[in-house]
């Protein structure tokens, strides 16, 4: 695993907004923009910025359909980073 996909997905999840989101989404297939805007009930900028910053990382995809925007898990990179940080647990 880079260290690099690491540090962002670590910096995506040490804010709290992002982080009720992949927990959000790990209970469901995805969420409209509405829904993770009412999730976090910040603004639209906002909940912008915090989607940007987890779809950096790669830990959610965006999908456009039409003029929604549908937010999902990538569920492979949720798993190697918790692959990752398995492996740090047995060093202990």
């Amino acid at each position: 695993m880079e260290n690099e996909f690491v540090e962002r997905a670590a910096g995506a999840l040490a804010d709290r907004y992002r982080l009720a989101v992949v927990l959000a989404l790990s209970r469901t297939e995805a969420l409209s923009f509405a829904s993770v805007q009412e999730l976090m009930g910040l603004s639209q900028p906002c909940v912008s910025h915090h989607l940007k910053v987890l779809a950096d990382s790669g830990l959610v995809t965006t999908q456009k359909q039409g003029r929604c925007v549908q937010v999902q898990l990538n569920r492979a990179a949720v798993q190697a980073l918790a692959g990752f940080l398995g492996q740090l647990g047995e060093l202990a």
